[in-house]
């Protein structure tokens, strides 16, 4: 796939974000390591400003770096999660905070990975550079599997090592000189890109946005899709669905009327896919189900949510032919020169593993454990509909999205810490929409979901 503070893992990078919200929690120190299974964590650390001793370059920052609010959500998150432990050092802490998969990757998957591994330590098996795009045999079966009938061809996928960083390519490809709508709320990466490329103006805190950025105000009244006929033009539309954090997904009608309005417009969509593969009713898994929205749409989606392979990191893009600048110049060939420029092309061991994702035996695999995932949603979703809150999201997405009206979305996070020993995500973190919700991921062990549910009854019965 937005400013405030970060969530409860410890595996995302540090960079900076649009929303963050006031809130009265406080932490001694919040620079601690987290317990639990071995993780490489890296942290930002103030260096000593003393003139006396520190050397200056004469390098001035860079101005857009500058304007990001406080740091990136989810470490954010970690770090209160952190300073929680200080203050509670004996407390069973439970993260279902950060979109982190915890459920083992299935062994048809790693073994192929394993295999592919083992295979580079022979002559015969060894290989170096790949192609920048992915290698053939998985960019034909990523298009068979996802786009079967849809006139994608192979060459128009590009394999990555993640959408979130194909987002960071795409606005390469798109430069500063071009206005941006997000959902709102929505997956932080979107707006922070868009302001370190200088595509924004300076954050406004009376009302939680940057300037140059349209906010497409996504709320349980409008069903959590924009009204297009108040949303003035902008060159570039990002679009979630199913959506983070509010779990909702667009329907075949809505999406027939983003593609009409980025038509009418001129506009290009980036269309996020990262989690179609929850979707369990007749809602489009892709944008590309939708007639003419080759034209208009590129799509990136990722196997992170799907395979467990958050940090094996393994996802793709699609950019149709179809689709051109105004001067009639393919984006397709702008971002193939990005890719080739910025990125040597997906782990060649990774990539075994998201063909053996696509074989009949993986494809069942992974469904398995994206039930799982749906089960917890479905216990999470039931708990606060007993509890009598209004509950979005869950039925296609691993995110349960719940109402606290009147509140501050970053005290209800405190308040449940501090209370439940339990790490959520404050919904202002992703907009200034998600004021008064917090997001319940379903990504965790079923003991520590029910143990989680189980505290929320008593907290809030």
């Amino acid at each position: 796939m937005a400013a405030t503070h970060n969530l409860s893992s410890a595996a995302l990078s540090s960079s900076s974000s649009a929303f963050f919200a006031h809130s009265t929690f406080s932490a001694k120190n919040p620079m601690v390591s987290l317990p639990g299974k071995s993780v490489g964590v890296c942290m930002c650390v103030a260096t000593s400003q003393d003139s006396k001793t520190a050397h200056k370059t004469a390098v001035s920052r860079n101005a857009n770096m500058a304007k990001l609010q406080a740091g990136y959500l989810f470490p954010e998150v970690a770090r209160r999660r952190n300073a929680h432990l200080l203050k509670f050092p004996d407390a069973k802490v439970i993260s279902l905070g950060i979109g982190d998969t915890t459920e083992p990757i299935p062994e048809v998957i790693t073994s192929a990975m394993a295999q592919r591994s083992h295979a580079l330590s022979t002559l015969e098996g060894y290989s170096g550079y790949g192609a920048e795009q992915g290698e053939k045999p998985l960019r034909s079966l990523i298009g068979k599997t996802f786009y079967s009938d849809l006139d994608i061809e192979e060459d128009d996928i590009f394999v990555s090592d993640g959408a979130k960083c194909d987002i960071t390519r795409l606005q390469l490809v798109f430069g500063s000189n071009v206005s941006m709508a997000v959902q709102d709320p929505s997956y932080p990466a979107y707006v922070d890109s868009s302001v370190i490329l200088g595509q924004t103006g300076q954050y406004q805190k009376d009302v939680e946005k940057y300037g140059n950025i349209e906010y497409m105000r996504c709320t349980p009244e409008n069903g959590f899709f924009p009204d297009l006929s108040k949303v003035p033009r902008t060159d570039i539309i990002f679009f979630c669905s199913p959506n983070n954090p509010t779990g909702s997904s667009a329907t075949r009608e809505q999406l027939t009327q983003l593609v009409q309005f980025a038509k009418k417009n001129g506009s290009i969509i980036v269309y996020d896919s990262a989690y179609a593969m929850y979707i369990s009713d007749d809602n489009p898994r892709s944008i590309f189900e939708i007639p003419g929205a080759k034209e208009v749409a590129i799509e990136t989606s990722s196997f992170s949510k799907y395979a467990g392979f958050t940090g094996v990191r393994l996802g793709w893009t699609v950019v149709p032919k179809e689709l051109l600048f105004s001067d009639g110049f393919p984006v397709a060939k702008d971002f193939n020169r990005i890719v080739c420029t910025c990125f040597n092309g997906a782990s060649n061991i990774a990539q075994a593993g998201g063909l053996s994702c696509l074989s009949p035996e993986g494809l069942e695999a992974m469904r398995g454990v994206i039930g799982f995932y749906k089960e917890n949603t479905s216990i999470i979703m039931d708990t606060f509909n007993s509890l009598g809150f209004n509950v979005y999201g869950g039925k296609n997405a691993p995110y349960v999205w719940v109402h606290f009206p009147g509140r501050s979305s970053w005290d209800v996070f405190a308040e449940i810490l501090e209370k439940t020993h339990v790490v959520t995500t404050p919904g202002s973190g992703f907009g200034p929409a998600g004021e008064g919700f917090i997001r319940v991921s379903a990504f965790g062990h079923r003991e520590n979901v029910l143990e989680a549910c189980r505290r929320f009854k008593q907290l809030y019965k």
